[in-house]
């Protein structure tokens, strides 16, 4: 089966990470927002949309609740005690939080990833060390994050919505706090492409949008994006939610 790709992104405690050299890995300017900025009160007529992801898709949330504004509730994980707003980190916290993050609530488009997290490089005893040093292991190794990213998609075509997949974005030259190999967003994205295939769940490429001007999208030597870098993810994020909630109808 042919998966359609759209070319061009309750609750969770989030341990802290330490490095063995210079500090933890900054998360995106949205996570910073206060918990005012991230409430809003949803329309009982519009449909419902939850986003999924790590720091990437907090960056976009906001900007994506704005374009859809009178078309859909735009939702995300709540973060601790229900407020601000929770990163979804890696496919292990995503089995493990999945269905606190459903809330029970009948969603019309879930739009979701997973990876950066995964294809993070920890120490050898993986106990939530960050690690710079090639020679540690992936904190879920690709063969790994296939096997949770199935399980994942079996459980969220269960809820009835209609999915996304977004690829996960390009890792730039000198990113450590953590340690990403340059190539392992294709690599996690060649396995995850395969299980959306599969499961005919479309796909948003984020990657491919960004891959071309990373340089000015993203932060140098950094995973994470500028302003303008989340803009531009929220506006094909908006898009892709936009037609499902057509093709839905």
């Amino acid at each position: 089966m042919n998966v359609k790709v759209m070319m061009s992104g309750m609750m969770l405690s989030v341990g802290v990470l330490v490095s063995a050299s210079s500090g933890v890995e900054q998360g995106s300017l949205a996570e910073k927002k206060g918990v005012s900025e991230w409430a809003f009160t949803p329309d009982p007529k519009l449909p419902n949309v939850l986003l999924l992801g790590d720091s990437i898709s907090i960056g976009y949330t906001l900007e994506v609740r704005k374009l859809l504004a009178g078309k859909a509730n735009v939702f995300r994980p709540a973060g601790a005690n229900g407020k601000g707003v929770a990163n979804c980190g890696d496919t292990g916290a995503g089995l493990r939080m999945l269905e606190r993050w459903l809330d029970n609530k009948k969603w019309d488009v879930i739009h979701f990833n997973w990876g950066l997290h995964d294809m993070k490089r920890v120490t050898k005893d993986n106990r939530g060390k960050i690690s710079n040093n090639p020679a540690d292991p992936e904190l879920n190794p690709v063969e790994q994050y296939a096997q949770n990213l199935e399980t994942l998609v079996q459980k969220l075509k269960a809820t009835g919505a209609r999915l996304i997949f977004a690829t996960t974005t390009p890792v730039v030259p000198g990113t450590i706090n953590p340690l990403r190999m340059q190539d392992a967003p294709g690599q996690y994205n060649a396995a995850a492409l395969k299980i959306m295939a599969a499961n005919n769940v479309k796909v948003n490429d984020l990657y491919t949008l960004v891959l071309p001007e990373v340089a000015k999208l993203q932060l140098p030597k950094n995973v994470h994006f500028t302003p303008e870098g989340s803009r531009v993810l929220a506006r094909r994020v908006a898009e892709a939610v936009e037609a499902e909630l057509k093709t839905g109808k």
